[in-house]
């Protein structure tokens, strides 16, 4: 079933790309976040692949070595964007993360940030990434998750039912954090991790939240988003309200990012695995000092 309008993803980052400086602070945030982690996997990556990397976030903390990586591709669904990619000598892509047109086990490492998101078949995404690992080879990645912007969604969904009587889907849909483990087993990762983060920004008011989704590229790309201009009164009431809700003591009002962390790896026949039941070696009651006793039948 498809969500989101592909087309409208990529539009959207072809128009933030030449500002996209000064709207990409979470974006750079997550980055750092997510290096910090793969700072803490004891392996070295040789080939690295950086996937939606936007202007390369992710790749620019790469670049110097790190985790043992000397090649680094950068791929994302927006030329604009790709073009203006960093690092120097960063090898750059465009390309559609639901169609990879990278062969099988091509990357020891495989990172993407705050991207996967826009995917429609999420599972189908996964297991093309799994495929383009090495066997035993790492994928860490970060998307917004169900509880994102939920102060805009509720601001949005009350300014239109007092004004029309009804909703419409003006902000897309995400994630929840209790699937993205399941979705991780269903693509054939190994030892999969997944958990959740928080990043609160605050604004001085809704409008200007608005336009940093817009300069970031993540305004809405829903198939069901309506398509006829939205009228002014509907924006400004959805602001009045924001302010009535979320207003910080200096009136400043709050804005939710929830990032989904997910971890994999391409399985390998050095991972662990667990025993099968009854293989066990030692009894339980021994490691604990107790007697054994046998349930009532």
């Amino acid at each position: 079933m498809n969500v989101f309008d592909r087309a409208a993803v990529r539009r959207h980052r072809d128009r933030a790309a030449p500002r996209f400086e000064s709207f990409r602070f979470l974006f750079e945030e997550t980055a750092e976040r997510l290096v910090e982690r793969l700072d803490d996997v004891r392996r070295d990556f040789p080939s690295a692949l950086d996937l939606g990397m936007h202007q390369g976030e992710v790749a620019r903390l790469l670049a110097d070595g790190r985790k043992g990586i000397r090649t680094v591709v950068g791929c994302d669904l927006s030329e604009a964007m790709a073009a203006r990619a960093g690092p120097p000598g960063l090898l750059r892509a465009v390309a559609d993360e639901e169609f990879l047109p990278f062969p099988e086990a091509s990357f020891d490492l495989v990172v993407s940030n705050l991207s996967l998101h826009w995917v429609n078949d999420l599972p189908g995404a996964l297991l093309q990434l799994r495929r383009a690992l090495k066997p035993d080879g790492f994928f860490i990645g970060s998307m917004l998750g169900g509880e994102t912007l939920f102060e805009l969604r509720r601001c949005m969904m009350d300014a239109e039912m007092e004004l029309s009587g009804g909703v419409s889907a003006r902000i897309s849909p995400f994630a929840e954090i209790r699937d993205a483990g399941a979705l991780l087993q269903r693509a054939g990762f190994a030892l999969p991790v997944v958990d959740g983060d928080t990043i609160t920004v605050t604004y001085e008011n809704a409008f200007r939240l608005m336009a940093d989704l817009r300069g970031m590229g993540e305004t809405n790309a829903g198939l069901g988003r309506p398509r006829t201009p939205t009228r002014r009164a509907l924006f400004l009431r959805a602001a009045e309200r924001y302010a009535e809700l979320y207003a910080e003591p200096d009136g400043r009002v709050a804005a939710t990012f929830q990032i989904l962390w997910m971890a994999g790896w391409a399985p390998h026949e050095s991972q662990q695995r667990p025993l099968r039941p009854g293989s066990a070696a030692a009894r339980l009651a021994d490691a604990l000092g107790t007697e054994e006793r046998k349930a009532n039948p």
